[in-house]
Order: structure tokens, then sequence, then C-alpha cells
């Protein structure tokens, strides 16, 4: 049976008394007005509740609401903005992750909720969760990526979703769009998630140290690879002791704990086992929802790249030059530059590449190039299960600047057949991670690859 989902109102300002004096947090400059949060973040969260597996267990879904309307209480007054609605709904998702879209729809993963230890570690994480949402860091941090126009900002929001999990790629045929611009977020901004966060679970009557206890049984759970949740939000660097010092200057008010946790805990142990990540994305597939349309799997005509190049500049900071006879197709959170019948329209949005580059930047980079590189092509992997290494990273001169390029082999949705790839990375001065990623059939590799080198080295960076 499914519930009404009830979305939460802001409410009433809530008297908190403090010990000592609690960290000050200040909203960030945004270009972006609160309709414009309300309207991409419904927008983004009806397509998650049609593409994602809901759990639609009443039970469970009014436990989940019950803990947010409590946290939702807890907002300080100079974050309760007008219109803005929380709503919490279960991911029947293994991994543990959890999302909140601009202007409050909250995703948490059942996974998350099976590794919880406490009622309040599950509010810890959506605590943390709504901060992002009361602070508007979405359209905070689309406003400093503007400087990268590339697509619609609706559809940035939208392709993390539709990648099966926040944080992810997107990628069906080579189809390596951007989907991390609004839902993953810098360090700076997951230092003020974590303090609002903790200062909305006092506020509501929650321990914050819970939160900080939850970070560190969600870093335990994530073995070697580290969960998906971490991949989206980094750790600002000494983030458990952080929110215990901040914590030491908050009391709790009262005691905001249901009594449900261990039932509910019990419940989700009697249901059938929870679906990956790769699961969900190979049901998506194999229904046709994010396949190329219109494309019969099997070799595709395309004309060789010109030896004649021609320049362009997507973004204010970037310039670059491409074969003659490639096409620009600015394609919602990527830029792609390919062959008239080097790519195809893809049923979940999007092009799926199987001969061209894609350029792209990955905000809130941890400033190591190497790690961040190799983060990109994890997350990658996350949604093209046949994606492999095929040489020894190497290091290039990508814009002036020291990079890094990466070869990869996978197998392509559209042609069924085996596909070269290279990434080439490098850091903007604000330490975000720029790319460029060739893709070509493998057989015509020989052809393509001193193309996507020529790509590379013509790109002239100027950010400042």
């Amino acid at each position: 049976m499914l519930v009404q989902r009830c979305a939460v109102p802001v409410l009433a300002a809530v008297t908190v008394l403090t010990v000592g004096g609690q960290t000050r947090i200040a909203l960030d400059k945004n270009s972006y007005s609160l309709a414009d949060d309300i309207k991409l973040g419904q927008e983004a969260s009806t397509e998650a509740r049609s593409e994602l597996p809901l759990l639609n267990d009443a039970r469970v879904d009014e436990y989940v609401e019950d803990v947010g309307a409590q946290l939702v209480e807890g907002i300080p007054a100079e974050f309760r903005h007008a219109g803005f609605r929380y709503t919490f709904d279960v991911v029947n998702q293994k991994d543990i992750n959890a999302f909140a879209l601009p202007g409050g729809p909250m995703f948490l993963n059942r996974g998350m909720m099976e590794a919880a230890k406490t009622e309040a570690e599950v509010a810890g994480v959506m605590a943390h969760e709504i901060s992002h949402v009361a602070l508007r860091h979405g359209t905070a941090q689309a406003t400093k990526g503007q400087k990268f126009q590339i697509g619609a900002v609706a559809g940035q929001i939208l392709g993390a979703i539709v990648g099966g999990a926040a944080g992810s790629v997107i990628a069906q045929g080579s189809q390596f769009g951007l989907g991390t611009y609004f839902l993953k977020y810098g360090r700076e901004y997951e230092r003020q998630a974590d303090l609002l966060g903790a200062q909305i679970m006092a506020r509501a009557g929650y321990d914050p140290r819970e939160m900080a206890n939850m970070f560190k049984t969600i870093q335990a759970e994530g073995g070697g690879g580290g969960p998906e949740w971490l991949s989206s939000h980094p750790d600002p660097g000494n983030r458990y002791n952080t929110i215990v010092k901040e914590a030491s200057t908050l009391r709790v008010q009262g005691n905001a704990d249901t009594g449900e946790f261990r039932t509910i805990k019990s419940r989700l142990a009697g249901m059938s086992p929870a679906l990956t990540g790769e699961q969900i994305a190979k049901g998506r597939t194999s229904a046709g929802t994010t396949t190329a349309r219109n494309v019969e799997r099997g070799p595709i005509d395309v004309a060789p790249p010109s030896t004649q190049y021609r320049a362009y500049s997507p973004a204010s900071f970037l310039r670059l030059s491409v074969p003659a006879n490639w096409q620009s197709l600015p394609e919602k959170d990527v830029q792609i530059y390919a062959p008239g019948s080097g790519y195809a329209q893809a049923d979940g949005g999007g092009a799926a590449v199987t001969h061209g580059v894609q350029i792209g930047v990955v905000q809130g980079g941890s400033g190591n190039l190497q790690r961040d590189t190799e983060q990109l092509v994890q997350t990658f992997a996350r949604t093209n299960p046949q994606l492999r290494a095929s040489g020894r990273a190497r290091r290039e001169n990508i814009g002036g600047r020291a990079g890094i390029t990466t070869t990869l082999s996978n197998v392509s949705d559209v042609t069924g057949k085996s596909e070269y790839i290279s990434v080439g990375t490098t850091q903007l001065r604000d330490g975000s991670l720029f790319y460029v990623i060739g893709v070509s059939p493998q057989s015509e590799a020989g052809t393509y690859e001193p193309v996507f080198r020529r790509v590379r080295q013509s790109v002239q960076l100027s950010d400042r």
C-alpha cells in the first residue's frame, strides 16, 4: 500500500539555548531565485520518483517522514525559505547514499538506514542533507560554475539522478554526462552542512555527536572503495572532531527519538534484499530507458576526422580546436564535438557518443590531480560495468598545465562493440577538475588517438 506523501512546510522558529558560541554560517552568493530552487528541485524529484526503485513501504515511509518533520522544525529562522517543502522518499537501493534537491525533496537509500546504528545516526545524515537545501548550496554552486555555460540547469540535476545515484556520472554508450554539478559539493559546503546539520539536530532534540558517529559508520561500511555518499560529500577535513566541537556549544532540546528504530531495522531485514546500483542501471537499460534509440547495433558509417581544424570557445575560460567536420553539441552538462553520425540521442536524455570528444568540469575536487582523476574514472565505472583500464596513466601537458591521460576500454551500448576511451585531466585554478574524453571504436583507435591528442594539446585555459 502506497502512503500519500506529506510535504513538510517550514514552520515557525524554535527557540534554542546555546552553551558558548555556535558557529555562525552565512548564505553564499546566489544568482538564482527561490522560485528557481523550487522549480528545479520539483522537476528533478518527479524524474527521480519515476526512475528510482522506491521502497513504497507505508511503515518505513511514515517513520522517515516523522524524523524529517522534526528536523525541519529545527531549521534556524534565517534559513527558512518561503515555498521550500521538504519531502522524504526511501529508495530500495543497497548502496549507502542519500541526496536532497533544491527546494527540499530528499531521497534516502535503504542501505543508509540499514548501516545506521541508531535513529540519531539516520537523523544526522538527514540533517546534513537538509542543511545543503537550506543553505541553497545547489544553486549557489551553479552560480559559481556559470563561467562554464553548457546546457540546461535542470538537466544537470536530472543527469545525476537518472544515472542511478546522486554523485554518479551517467554513461550509456559512453555518454559521460557530468551529473554531479548540483549534487557533489566542495569541502567548504560540506563543512557548512556538517555545522548547520549539528545545530538543526540539537534544536530538533537529537544529539549532534551522533552525526559524527554516523560518518564514521559510513566510512567503515564503505571498505576500500568508499561508499557512494562519500564520493559526493567529501570529508572537509577533521569532520568528526569539528562536529563534536560544535556539539559542545549546543544544548539538545528534549528527546526526539521516536523509539521505532529497532522495529524499522527489523522490518527492513525481513524484506527481500535491496537492489544494487548496478542492478538498477541494468534494469533500466533492459527496459529501454537509457539506450540510444533509432540506431542499429553494429557498424556505423562515420566520415574520418578532417585534417583541417576549427577553433571553438564553449566557455569564457576555454578555447580548443577540433576537426572541421565535427559538430558542436552543447549537451546538458557537457560539451560534445562529434561527426554527424558519431552520436545518437538517448531515451534518457543526452547523447550516446561513438566517435568524438566530450568536455566537462568536476567541481569540488580534493586539489590532488591524481586522486581526483582516479575518482572521476571510478565514478564512470559505476554506471559502465564493462569499463576497464587498458594501459598505465601517463603525464601529459594539457592547457599549459600538468595533466594526466588515462586510457580505458568499454563496450558501446550503441554498437555492441569494444571501444577505445582516453580521459585527459588537469586542474583549474579553483581546484576543479577539467577533463577531455575521447571515444572511438577500438578498431579505429589508431586513427582517433592522434586526433584526441591534438585536441588535448590545443586546449587553452584562462581561468583566474
